[in-house]
């Protein structure tokens, strides 16, 4: 109840109570020289004609013609229909000729103009505070904090990436194929050296063996290399478990981004406009523009996309027209609640639309700018001494900040993330799926064309210059051919008598844990088992 007392008695003080000077009641006010000052003010502006000027900013202020008459509208004009009944005067409205806050060829052009000539006694208009501004006219006190946003349009993807790419950023998918291609040539030179120093006949893993072996685990798939050495061992485990831990995380990041991910923009704050070069417009004539164009500004570095044509600054008759250049990819910078309407109104006039379809455009997590903003007059008017009084304690009871939202739900207006349940994967997620396969095929292609290259052309030449090597060499590669690794399963041809390399005893079987297993001799004397039952004996159908 504290807050509607302190809301009623400030209307109360801003319109049909007392001067806010003086003591309980008149015969006992004190005529102090502030008090005698401001009723000759009072008596001054009683039942005078003021002459005020405004500009198009909705809904904070804009004009409309009645019967040739221009009449101002907006929260502007709310505070000073609250000054007219306290001060019992009246004003009439005149517009600059162009919608500018301060610039153009000639005085009229614009609001600072008309008071900077005294053509007007002040200004019905949430103007900003700027430095340069203070040099022509006089300020009120502060009636709010103008902040100053960038409304793009909405983007259908989030700026974290595709789908398949989003788990990961730019600098880990470079280190994983560094990996992947540089593992394979370690596992090579180790097991060559470890040949030079350790003689145990192992052997060296050539470097195809080895970069095929990275590239399936890679693809979580298995090897058929088997080393029997601990140090090739500890290099392939530890491969292993780096693949492991590496799709662990890239699966559960890859469900997160396509489920819980929050969306992002490619426009934060002012700096992407300039860093990543996007367009971008705002009002003709407004304080944007003089802080872009004013050297020694924070903003001043924008000014370089002026002359390349990246930044606009267009005068409009209504601020709908700015939604033109957003739709076709231009960001807008304009203030907060205008900004707001913009987007309700676009909200709610989209009736036959689905709900996650009605949000187009959407503002960016920073601010632009932020500037303090206040009533104007001519430097020296003796209306600001009059009016900063009524003007703080309506500032003060917070109905400012009512009316400027008044009109607007209180949720926010189409928020960046809108919560959506029904995530979808749409063929952007995809996307890099197809270049996957795209590419895989032309790899394939490239190495297809390779290999006739090598065995039509290359071969033949280095077969007729080393001929008599060549025979030697195939004659050693037959001798390796008979012999057979006996740490694979024998070919389960060998049980019938078709392979002479083994002597199977096919009378003689076992039943160990109540399975039957053929009994056989392999070529170095040791013996093993092969299972008699069909359905395992497949496993053991093999010609090698």
């Amino acid at each position: 109840m504290a807050g509607i007392e302190l809301i009623i008695s400030s209307i109360c003080n801003a319109t049909f109570c007392d001067v806010p000077y003086g003591g309980a009641d008149k015969g006992s006010e004190v005529l102090t020289p502030e008090v005698i000052n401001f009723k000759s003010l009072m008596q001054d502006v009683n039942g005078k004609n003021l002459k005020v000027t405004t500009y198009n900013n909705t809904p904070l202020s804009w004009t409309e013609h009645h019967n040739g008459t221009v009449v101002g509208k907006g929260v502007a004009f709310t505070v000073m229909e609250i000054l007219r009944k306290k001060f019992n005067f009246t004003y009439d409205v005149i517009e600059p000729k162009r919608n500018y806050e301060l610039g153009g060829r000639v005085t009229d052009d614009s609001i600072i103009g008309l008071l900077n000539s005294s053509k007007v006694d002040m200004a019905a208009a949430f103007m900003p505070t700027l430095i340069a501004y203070r040099k022509q006219v006089s300020f009120s006190i502060d009636l709010d904090e103008g902040v100053w946003v960038m409304m793009l349009k909405r983007p259908k993807e989030s700026a974290a990436g595709s789908g398949l790419l989003a788990p990961f950023n730019d600098l880990v998918w470079y280190l994983v194929l560094a990996a992947v291609l540089t593992f394979g040539p370690c596992i090579t030179f180790f097991t060559r050296v470890r040949t030079k120093l350790i003689a145990d006949g192992e052997g060296v893993l050539p470097l195809k063996p080895s970069f095929w072996f990275v590239y399936s685990a890679f693809l979580k798939q298995g090897t058929n290399l088997s080393p029997e050495a601990n140090t090739t061992r500890v290099l392939f485990v530890t491969w292993w478990l780096f693949m492991i831990l590496l799709s662990a995380f890239y699966t559960a990041n890859l469900t997160a981004f396509l489920t819980l991910s929050k969306f992002t923009l490619a426009i934060e704050n002012p700096r992407d406009l300039y860093q990543k070069n996007f367009r971008w417009v705002a009002s003709a004539g407004s304080s944007v523009e003089h802080i872009v164009k004013t050297e020694g500004e924070d903003l001043y570095y924008l000014s370089a996309m002026i002359n390349n044509g990246k930044a606009r600054f267009l005068s409009v008759l209504s601020d709908k027209d700015f939604l033109d250049p957003v739709k076709r990819g231009a960001v807008l910078v304009k203030e907060q609640t205008v900004v707001d309407h913009l987007m309700y109104n676009d909200y709610t006039s989209k009736k036959d639309v689905e709900e996650s379809d009605k949000c187009t455009y959407v503002v960016a997590p920073n601010a632009f700018m932020k500037k303090q903003r206040a009533f104007a007059y001519p430097v020296g008017s003796k209306l600001k001494s009059l009016f900063d009084p009524v003007l703080t304690q309506i500032f003060q009871a917070g109905i400012l900040d009512f009316l400027k939202r008044s009109d607007l739900p209180s949720t926010k207006i189409c928020p960046l993330d809108l919560q959506s349940k029904d995530r979808k994967l749409r063929n952007s997620d995809l996307i890099m799926t197809y270049l996957v396969m795209v590419a895989g095929s032309a790899t394939a292609v490239a190495v297809f064309a390779a290999e006739i290259f090598i065995k039509r052309y290359l071969s033949v030449k280095v077969n007729k210059t080393k001929k008599t090597k060549d025979r030697n060499k195939k004659s050693k590669i037959g001798k390796k051919s008979t012999r057979y690794d006996d740490s694979r399963p024998p070919p389960y041809d060998s049980l019938f008598g078709k392979n002479p390399r083994f002597n199977v005893e096919t009378t003689r079987t076992k039943i160990i844990n109540g399975r039957e297993y053929y009994v056989f001799e392999t070529g170095n004397g040791d013996r093993k088992l092969i299972p008699a039952r069909a359905p395992s004996s497949f496993l053991y159908r093999s010609d090698k």
